[in-house]
């Protein structure tokens, strides 16, 4: 049996990280959307950042009004963070860490030490009709602790196994990949849905492709840099090859 078509999320964050930087409207993140969709994109994330570092309220809203795919919001689990996705109804919501400090997310969710305060939100999320997915370590205790939050999806976070690679620190990064792997088989062993990102590029998705529990790559960074050599849609293109080139060895 076949693996199933691995699915890209396009991250578009990175489009409005520039636009702030200089003020005014443009480079604008739903026009990244549209563009990404063109390309191949199964779906769009976005992550709605308590300072609004990047994506910003308008911009969750016209995502949500004008893409014809999935749009995945990345949030923190607070209280307004609910509100507004509950009034957006995004097709997707992924809880994930945020620390006002960090440049970017720098690990998983504590779904242990956190797991009496995120149950009521992912029961409010589930009930609106959004499909939850909770964004964290590749451990098998973490997957487990997600299902019993009552998460229907995981996404795994692979930083670490990226970084150790940009490093050349290649024994810890077979070992960072050996964790990848047995997270996205104790997922799909509990009934747990599969996503994983972050740090991906060429390379390294088209490796994790080739673990076949695994449905989905959402991956943001890498292609709006890429854009800047060779446009968001031959960025896209690419990644989509990388990653069916990778899949045709799943198993």
């Amino acid at each position: 049996m076949s693996a199933p078509r691995l699915r890209l999320g396009v991250n578009i964050d990175h489009v409005a990280t520039v636009r702030n930087a200089r003020g005014g409207a443009l480079p604008d993140p739903v026009r990244a959307a549209l563009m990404a969709i063109e390309a191949g994109a199964d779906g769009i994330t976005a992550h709605l950042r308590e300072d609004r570092r990047h994506i910003r309220d308008d911009d969750m809203a016209r995502i949500r009004r004008e893409i014809s795919k999935p749009l995945n919001f990345e949030m923190a689990a607070t209280d307004q963070m609910l509100d507004i996705a509950l009034r957006t109804r995004p097709h997707a919501a992924c809880l994930v860490p945020e620390k006002r400090t960090e440049r970017t997310t720098e690990g998983g969710l504590d779904v242990i030490g956190g797991h009496d305060h995120l149950v009521p939100f992912v029961d409010e999320l589930k009930r609106g009709g959004i499909r939850v997915s909770l964004f964290i370590e590749p451990s098998i205790d973490a997957i487990d602790a997600a299902r019993s939050i009552g998460a229907p999806v995981v996404e795994l976070h692979t930083g670490a196994w990226c970084h150790a690679l940009e490093l050349g620190e290649l024994d810890r990064a077979d070992r960072e990949f050996g964790r990848i792997r047995v997270g996205a088989a104790r997922a799909a062993q509990i009934g747990v849905e599969c996503h994983a990102g972050h740090g991906l590029d060429f390379d390294t998705a088209r490796k994790i492709a080739g673990l076949p529990q695994i449905v989905e790559l959402n991956i943001g960074h890498f292609l709006i840099g890429e854009a800047i050599f060779i446009g968001l849609g031959e960025a896209i293109r690419k990644m989509r090859v990388a990653m069916d080139e990778g899949r045709v060895h799943a198993g």
